[in-house]
């Protein structure tokens, strides 16, 4: 096996083993170490991925897929199955997103384990076990391989809403499960007419289509697009999210926020638009108005929002709307900004998850009517928040402006008065992001302290900044040099879309 051979096993490999050590490490704060140095040597491993023997931009028209490193194996031969992890421009970012938010989390563990029906090193187990299966989703090139790895995810999510969430979790998490379970039933018929009728389940090879009528692909889209809708989720299918993410435990939302819902995305433009490019062109101006539907809506929603966990929530309806849009264009322009929008939204919102979970964890309560004058009392938390908020709203220098200002131009340059209008329209909508995150700040930074705010110190623990600072750099960094993101994905993005017609 060559060394990125290693590395692709390593990546999914040593968080299983992790979870595995975590569950029957003897000690609570032992089995939390063991997990959260699986989670490290996680984020070690994706690092030396990039680049491989095509190099950062030798992609060619044919074929769409070229992975810098690939391990394919026989795994069921009855079948023609094979264990095929590969990883490229497109979905090298998100691994390594999805290894530093959970070891973050894991890390957070150790000073603060929520309050619930479990153990801290179960917590962290079931993080472990959610990175496994997230990780498997964004390396798989066999689409049965995807699919499951795409189902692993959903009864540890389940636990940790259940066992950790607030109140109201046992609804919430049961609402989570039956919504992506509808999407897991949706996608399997799909994965079943795709391979029934290829023959074959081998992404690569199937991207562009491979050879499959027009009508297989229009019904082969519909499904897949429907069932990611579900997980990214896209409106009218979004109902799920505010309540899993307002009951779920800080690190639950972080991991939910940050990297499952770039599953639905990352499914999208993978498998979706890559397998049927006929019935992604045929379904673009549908894409395209249901993705300025979810910014508009998302953000009138936000307006009216009086719970802090909540509002965040809704706000991923939102800036979905506008990875959405990028995708729908079907041009360079627009798949760079719906990838760079996964990776800023990821990070931003991750951040934000954060501060509100710290933020309630001071003062019991998620009510903005009730946390006035945060900048009087703790002016560092205050500030974080202030920086996160703006970040999300796509000030110019933060990595929030990049998707939305490039999902915008693509369907500007998309042309046509359909086009012209959904752009008009998600510029509208950005402004209303604006407007409720604006809001927020006034409600919660302003003012003069309410009763819980008060009793409130100046000081953050050590834990907590050693989990926000990464994210506050990288929020920075991606924000003032986006080529750290665009610049591996130009070249698979030409390719895939050199198979679009």
């Amino acid at each position: 096996m060559t060394f990125g051979q290693v590395l692709l096993v390593a990546v999914v490999a040593v968080p299983a083993v992790g979870a595995v050590a975590t569950a029957a490490v003897p000690g609570d704060r032992a089995g939390r170490l063991v997990g959260t140095a699986a989670a490290a040597l996680t984020l070690l491993a994706t690092l030396p991925l990039v680049g491989g023997e095509h190099g950062w931009f030798g992609y060619g028209p044919r074929p769409a897929v070229q992975p810098w490193h690939q391990l394919d194996l026989t795994w069921v031969p009855g079948l023609d199955l094979r264990f095929h992890l590969g990883v490229d421009g497109i979905s090298w970012p998100l691994v390594v997103l999805t290894a530093l938010l959970t070891l973050l989390c894991c890390g957070y563990t150790l000073w603060r384990v929520p309050a619930g029906g479990g153990s801290g090193r179960a917590l962290v187990a079931l993080l472990l076990v959610v990175e496994v299966g997230i990780l498997g989703t964004f390396l798989a090139l066999d689409l049965v391989l995807f699919f499951l790895f795409f189902e692993v995810v959903l009864l540890p999510m389940y636990a940790i809403i259940a066992g950790w969430g607030g109140d109201d979790r046992r609804r919430a998490a049961r609402k989570f499960a039956l919504y992506t379970l509808f999407g897991s039933v949706l996608l399997l018929v799909g994965v079943y007419l795709v391979v029934a009728a290829a023959g074959t389940a081998d992404l690569v090879a199937l991207t562009g289509g491979a050879g499959l009528s027009r009508d297989t692909q229009l019904a082969a889209f519909t499904l897949l697009a429907l069932a990611f809708a579900v997980k990214s989720p896209l409106w009218p299918l979004h109902s799920w999210l505010p309540d899993a993410h307002t009951q779920a435990p800080t690190v639950g939302s972080v991991i939910l926020a940050g990297v499952l819902l770039k599953m639905g995305t990352y499914g999208l433009i993978r498998v979706a638009v890559g397998v049927a490019p006929e019935g992604a062109r045929w379904a673009s101006p549908v894409l395209g108005a249901l993705a300025v539907a979810a910014i508009g809506i998302g953000g009138l929603v936000c307006l009216a929002q009086s719970e802090l966990k909540r509002l965040i929530a809704y706000s991923s309806v939102g800036h979905m709307g506008f990875v959405l849009l990028g995708v729908a264009t079907l041009t360079a322009t627009g798949l760079q900004a719906a990838l760079i929008g996964n990776i800023a939204h990821g990070v931003i919102t991750g951040l934000l998850f954060f501060l509100a979970g710290a933020i309630k964890d001071r003062t019991h309560t998620g009510s903005l009517a009730e946390l006035s004058g945060l900048r009087e009392t703790a002016p560092r938390l205050a500030g974080l928040l202030g920086f996160a908020a703006v970040a999300s709203l796509g000030l110019p220098g933060l990595a929030g402006f990049w998707g939305e200002a490039f999902a915008v131009v693509a369907a500007v340059r998309r042309g046509g008065p359909l086009w012209l209008t959904l752009a008009a329209l998600a510029a509208l909508g950005g402004a209303l992001t604006a407007a409720y995150l604006l809001r927020l700040l006034r409600r919660v930074s302003h003012g003069r302290p309410s009763a819980a705010v008060a009793p409130l110190g100046p000081g953050l623990a050590g834990a907590e900044l050693t989990a926000w600072a990464p994210l506050v750099v990288l929020a920075l960094a991606v924000g003032l040099a986006p080529a750290l993101v665009l610049s591996y994905a130009s070249g698979p993005v030409e390719a895939l879309l050199g198979v679009v017609p």
